[in-house]
């Protein structure tokens, strides 16, 4: 049998133009440790390549030995105790036929001849039962019936994991038609190889490249020959490979992931497996790499990357990375002792501007948005966006706390400027919680909430500002918390009542309406007003069925007092902003409820704010005109507050107009407040529309609103708002008009 041509010595220059690459036959023997076996002979460079548990456990502290391998002259497999091919170099796909990359299933023993096969399990069985490398003469075929087979020397050793056995095979023919036949087989499997293949020399210049490799970056082979490898990166990649020549001269197999530049200038990434090249003395020759692109997957994985950390409008960091970042920076200011401040933005209006100009502007808000806050802080601090209209600033390394408040300033400021939204203009102010590392939290988690919660306070205090969070703050959003778990059993404990206003005819002085007011008996708190829970409720999510029992409630009184009464009798029901864009699931078995007590149609009056028509409108007009459908009636209570015009009254099919009592506190015989309440009357009455007058508390305002011929009011000077029971006998005599001073 011959020596194994993966060990014999090679003198001058292979074919091909492959140059240096001989020094890859021997350098299993030359970069691991010898066994024992052998020595300087080639058929004791063949035994260096037999797989001891001592060798493999080197190979797999070197990690990088399967990528040299991959071009060994001989073939190298990795079986399972079944034989079932693991994994294969290019030389062992080529003598059995088979993908590399993709071999199925196949199993290395069908590719003995059969009559080896009993020596082949021997083989097998002792490599598996003994440390030592096992060696068998046979003949291999390719697997298909009736082959002629080809003679083959094996060697194997288990895997030192245990879990496989490694096997080199060796073509049994004489050492120069060996030599030849390898030098043949090398140069069309490196010429043909998918992975690039290229070898340096101890000056770290291109000696050999394969056409795959020279492909990959656009160049001729000759443009590459003799070119330093760093000619081919750019200067990230220069310094990462100028760190590692040393390593590698001194033995060092590595693996790195680099960018080339194209011949194009278009960026290449790769991975390159290194290995160093030793001559017999151990001088370092070069090294020898093998090179795949990774740019897809490079370019993939950053798109990833991107996603996962950064808003895909306005290209900021993302809540996920703005929370790592802010961990990092609290981390950082308490090793240094320094001060951290965390600036929680909201846009007010921002959903206004949206519904009126389109989500295509919105979105083109929030970018210019963006950028003017990012034009009022450092390049060293984090802005970053929650979702929606909500920003964050992370203000690390702070001397003193009024940095903070100087930003808040200037971001307030920078964002009541009118936006120009291609043609049109939006206009959006800043609400603000500025909350510091460490005086008001110590975690993240805490310092995000506290910044929320001072941000909630500036919207409180008058929007287009800030506030600083502070232990008041704390403890307010503590009583929210123990409010929301109270609101939660309010309903099942009837704690919920119902108290009545009377709503006079201004003509007759019949009361014929009234307005039902809710409010909460509380266990330890006593009777609450709506303004102390009504808030908490929304945000809980139980203003639904809140408003669901109120409205079953008032139907159940109107149908109570018409029978009593003997007369129509019609109750107004508040519905807030928060139910009227809430679930409308609530308000479905309304008409089932209101046919089952045989109410008259137009018992019932929605009162909804003049602000919501202009909040979400189309959703606003649906609901709306799903109650008229149902026979309600709906009323815009505090009228003149907010911004409906002529169009909102007739687009959304309003019953009542209902005045807010700011016209009627300063209202004399010559105020202007007077003039502008008999035009909206006048007005009112032209769009078929019948007007009430909120917050009468004189006789000298009664006297007017008759004047004017305003057709109903309410208010202290008739009734303050009472229980049910006493309502009815309000409702039986009817209440003395006020009569006007003298």
């Amino acid at each position: 049998m011959q020596a194994s041509v993966a060990a014999a010595p090679v003198n001058g220059p292979l074919p091909g133009g492959l140059q240096g690459l001989h020094a890859l036959a021997a350098l299993p023997a030359v970069a691991l440790p010898a066994d024992g076996a052998g020595g300087g002979t080639a058929d004791g460079a063949l035994d260096e390549l037999a797989l001891t548990p001592e060798r493999l456990r080197y190979e797999q502290e070197q990690g990088y030995f399967n990528d040299i391998y991959l071009l060994a002259p001989v073939g190298y497999f990795v079986l399972a105790f079944d034989t079932t091919v693991l994994q294969m170099n290019l030389v062992g796909a080529d003598l059995l036929g088979l993908a590399r990359g993709n071999p199925g299933h196949a199993k290395f023993r069908d590719f003995v001849a059969p009559r080896f096969l009993a020596d082949f399990d021997a083989f097998v069985q002792a490599a598996l039962n003994t440390s030592k490398a096992q060696r068998c003469d046979l003949q291999m075929t390719r697997g298909r019936p009736g082959e002629q087979g080809y003679p083959v020397t094996l060697r194997a050793s288990a895997d030192g994991s245990g879990q496989a056995l490694r096997v080199v095979l060796e073509l049994a023919e004489g050492k120069l038609a060996a030599l030849e036949r390898s030098e043949e087989r090398f140069r069309r499997i490196v010429h043909s190889a998918d992975e690039g293949i290229w070898e340096i020399d101890a000056q770290s210049r291109t000696s050999f490249v394969n056409p795959r490799m020279a492909a990959m970056l656009g160049y001729a082979i000759e443009e590459m020959v003799d070119q330093p490898l760093l000619a081919f990166m750019d200067d990230e990649g220069r310094i990462l490979l100028e760190r590692n020549i040393a390593r590698r001269q001194q033995g060092a197999r590595e693996r790195h992931e680099f960018k080339f530049i194209r011949k194009d200038g278009t960026p290449l990434w790769a991975t390159l497996a290194t290995n160093p090249i030793f001559d017999a003395e151990g001088a370092y020759l070069g090294a020898l790499a093998l090179v795949n692109d990774i740019s897809e997957r490079k370019a993939s994985s950053d798109l990833i990357w991107q996603q996962a950390n950064f808003d895909a409008l306005t290209a900021l960091p993302n809540r996920h990375m703005f929370s790592d970042r802010l961990g990092q920076d609290m981390k950082k200011a308490k090793r240094e002792g320094t001060l951290l401040a965390l600036l929680f933005i909201d846009l007010d209006e921002f959903k206004a501007v949206n519904d009126r100009l389109g989500h295509e502007q919105g979105d083109a808000l929030l970018v210019q948005a963006a950028a003017r806050i990012a034009g009022c802080v450092r390049a060293s601090d984090t802005l970053a966006r929650l979702g929606g209209d909500e920003f964050t600033v992370i203000l690390a390394g702070l001397e003193q706390a009024g940095h903070a408040e100087r930003v808040a300033q200037d971001i307030v400021a920078a964002l009541a400027q009118p936006f120009e939204l291609d043609g049109d203009s939006g206009a959006v102010s800043a609400s603000i919680g500025i909350a510091f590392y460490p005086a008001d939290a110590q975690l993240p988690d805490e310092l995000l909430r506290h910044a929320d919660q001072a941000m909630y306070a500036a919207k409180q205090g008058g929007r287009n500002g800030y506030h600083y969070f502070t232990q008041d703050l704390q403890q307010a959003a503590q009583l929210r918390q123990r409010l929301a778990a109270d609101l939660r059993g309010a309903l099942a404990s009837e704690q919920f009542e119902l108290v009545y206003q009377p709503i006079v005819n201004l003509a007759s002085g019949a009361i014929e309406r009234a307005e039902a007011l809710l409010r909460w008996r509380h266990p330890q708190r006593g009777l609450l007003q709506p303004d102390a829970f009504i808030a908490q409720a929304e945000q809980s999510g139980l203003m639904g069925e809140i408003g669901d029992w109120v409205f079953r409630r008032a139907a159940d009184q109107a149908r109570q007092w018409q029978d009593q009464l003997g007369r129509p009798f019609q109750i107004s029901v508040n519905q807030s902003p928060g139910q009227l864009r809430g679930d409308p699931g609530w308000s479905e078995g309304w008409p089932a409820y209101v046919a089952g007590l045989q109410l008259a149609p137009r018992s019932i009056v929605i009162d909804v704010t003049e602000g919501i028509l202009l909040d979400g409108a189309a959703d606003v007009l649906q609901r709306l005109r799903s109650y008229r459908a149902m026979g309600l009636q709906v009323a815009l209570d505090d009228f003149g507050t907010g911004y409906a015009s002529l169009s909102h009254l007739k687009k959304f099919d309003i019953d009542f107009l209902k005045l807010d009592r700011v016209f009627l506190k300063d209202m004399a015989g010559d105020s202007g407040d007077l003039a502008l309440c008999e035009a909206i009357i006048v007005m009112a009455h032209k769009l078929g529309l019948q007007v009430v007058a909120e917050g009468v508390e004189t006789a000298a305002q009664h006297a007017l609103l008759v004047q004017a011929g305003c057709d109903y009011a309410q208010g202290y000077a008739f009734a303050e708002a009472v229980p049910p029971a006493q309502f009815a006998l309000l409702a039986q005599r009817g209440v003395p008009l006020p009569a006007p001073a003298p």
